[in-house]
Parts: structure tokens; C-alpha cells; sequence
């Protein structure tokens, strides 16, 4: 496959017809995309719905353990999961810059159809736009999704003082790859890019209290953390030690003087839950791939007047007050 996505692919034409049927639907296809429709009719659920939308322009768009369909279809799918949604249905749509090789494409879709296969959702509907030459930066990925809450609904509302904060593993892999693989570092990162249902399904169904859910992609894990602080007006505590970083994700963090903590994931998930269930969180979450190097990394606490909302105990047992990034430290992350 070796041709270029010419103006017209987007014009609604007979190019348009060509590129969805002999690209896109072939290794998407579902029953309900097949319909051709101006929509998709879904059965009715038999819960409380959960909706989400999401804009991918990762740089560069194809990196070390994923590109950005897989990154997509993976974003939207975890921020469903981290209101305990299982994912139903997808959408998405591209923005592709003439001139675009259709190969090139062809590896996005096969990504974004990698992932839904992964996760048992379909992608029932699509639209493609095409900007001209020099109008845009080879694609850019709008999705949206829906999902249905089968238990009790995950919110920053149930996090209470007492609470335990875990990460389901390593933190930093996705933005110091894609970092390293914009800048040509070279070196053996690989994004921890993955979609989490699978997972974050099999923690709700051993019952284990969870309180709240986040995936901490742009901002990382302490803009998550300041931000679940803020929304509660309690304070977190995070132990420096136990936070894991994986030695080739610090190592590059500290070439470039980042903080992993501010760097994203696209694979991870931070959970708040009572102190008494930490053990079995724990062990549920070991036992899946996604899951094996899980950690406590701190704890909810009560916030007195004037306190900062979140802080980070060293190596040296001092705390080290956090605050929110000014601006963005790694832009076109995902």
C-alpha cells in the first residue's frame, strides 16, 4: 500500500467510499459498522451510562509498544474504566493532512482495531476529514465512547481520610518513550500504553471497596493527586520510595531534568481505597499482567487550613509540598 491521502479522500466522493471500505472497514468490521448508517443503534444498556470524549496528537504517532489508534481506542476505553464502566461502543474521527501515506494509516487502524479486539468493544462509527498540505501534522484522532456502570459508581466523592493511594505499576513509560523517541534517544523504553477494563474489571469483581479511579496521563500522577485533593479538600500524602519508576524512565527524566511523577501514562491507574483493603487490592491486582508490580505509593489524610493540598515524603522522611505544572512539560504526549 503505497498511495497518499489526497484532498478529495475527504470529500464525500467516490475516494471517500474507496478509503472506508478498503481501509478502515475491514479490520474495524462489526455489525453495526457494516450498516453504513448517519448512526449507529446500540441495544439499550441495562445501567446507568457513562459517556467520554478525547483528542489524540501524540508526537511522534507511531512509537515504541503502540501508535495513535491504539493509543485512541486504549484512552477512551480507560477513562470509561475509571468510573468502573464496561465499555459498549466507540467512535472516532481523523483529521489527516494531505498528502498522508495511506500505509501509514493503515498501521493507525490496525492499532485502534488491535485494541478494541483486546477489550471486546466495537467501533461502530467514523468520519475523516482531510486539511491540506502544511495545514495540519499527518493525523489527528477525536474519539468519544460509551459504557455502563454494572456496580456502584467510582467517584472523587467516596475519597475519604484514612484512604490508601495505589498505582498499578511503573509510572512514566509512555511519556519518556514518546519523549525519546521524538528527540531520538534511542534506548529500550516502551509505553506502558494498554487498555485497563480488563484489569479494573477483575478488582470490582473479587469486591474489593474502590473508591475512585484515575488514569494519570497528561500531568501524570501528582496532577491527578492535587487535583482529587482539591476536589475533596483533604490532603495526600505520597511516599517518594515506593513510588516505582522503572530505571530507564528515570534515567532519562533526569538527563532532561522531568519529574516521573508529572510525566503521563497511558497504561497505568491510581486507586483510593480504604486502608483495610489495600492487601487484597493488592493481590488482585498482581496476578494480571497489567497489574503484577502494583505498589502503595500513600495515603488520604485530613487537610488542615492553610496546608498544602498534596506532598510528597522523601527519601529523607521531609515533605516536599507539590503543586500543579504552570504549563506543559511534554506537549503532543497523547
Amino acid at each position: 500500500m503505497k498511495g497518499r491521502i489526497l484532498l478529495a479522500h475527504g470529500g464525500g466522493g467516490r475516494l471517500t467510499r474507496e478509503l472506508v471500505k478498503s481501509l478502515f472497514v475491514p479490520p474495524l468490521t462489526n455489525p453495526y459498522l457494516v450498516e453504513m448508517s448517519d448512526a449507529a443503534v446500540l441495544p439499550a444498556p441495562t445501567g446507568p451510562l457513562a459517556f467520554t470524549t478525547d483528542a489524540f496528537v501524540v508526537d511522534p504517532p507511531i512509537f515504541p509498544g503502540g501508535d495513535l489508534g491504539y493509543l485512541a481506542v486504549c484512552g477512551t476505553v480507560n477513562d470509561l474504566a475509571m468510573v468502573g464502566a464496561r465499555p459498549l461502543a466507540l467512535s472516532w474521527a481523523l483529521i489527516l493532512e494531505e498528502g498522508v501515506e495511506e500505509e501509514f494509516l493503515a498501521t493507525i487502524t490496525a492499532g485502534a482495531a488491535r485494541a478494541c479486539q483486546e477489550v471486546g468493544v466495537p467501533l461502530v462509527a467514523g468520519d475523516t476529514k482531510v486539511v491540506p498540505r502544511g495545514k495540519g501534522d499527518r493525523a489527528f484522532v477525536t474519539t468519544a465512547g460509551v459504557g455502563v456502570v454494572e456496580g456502584f459508581p467510582l467517584s472523587d466523592a467516596r475519597v475519604a481520610a484514612g484512604d490508601a493511594v495505589l498505582v498499578s505499576g511503573p509510572i512514566g513509560d509512555h511519556g519518556a518513550t514518546v519523549l525519546a523517541a521524538r528527540h531520538g534517544l534511542g534506548g529500550e523504553l516502551v509505553s506502558d500504553v494498554a487498555p485497563l477494563w480488563p484489569v479494573v474489571e477483575e478488582l470490582l469483581a473479587a469486591g474489593v471497596e474502590v473508591h475512585a479511579l484515575h488514569d494519570p496521563t497528561r500531568g501524570g500522577v501528582a496532577t491527578v493527586c492535587y487535583e482529587v485533593a482539591e476536589r475533596t479538600g483533604l490532603r495526600i500524602v505520597l511516599e517518594e520510595p515506593a513510588v516505582p519508576v522503572r530505571p530507564a524512565v528515570r534515567a532519562v527524566m533526569e538527563v532532561l531534568g522531568l519529574d516521573p511523577l508529572y510525566v503521563a501514562c497511558e497504561g497505568r491507574f491510581l486507586a483510593f481505597l480504604p486502608e483495610e483493603e489495600v492487601e487484597k487490592a493488592l493481590a488482585v491486582l498482581r496476578r494480571h499482567p497489567l497489574g503484577r508490580q502494583a505498589q502503595r505509593i500513600g495515603r488520604v489524610t485530613v487537610r488542615e487550613a492553610g496546608a498544602a493540598p498534596l506532598v510528597l515524603r522523601t527519601a529523607f522522611g521531609t515533605l516536599r509540598p507539590l503543586d500543579l505544572l504552570s504549563g506543559a512539560e511534554l506537549p503532543r504526549i497523547c
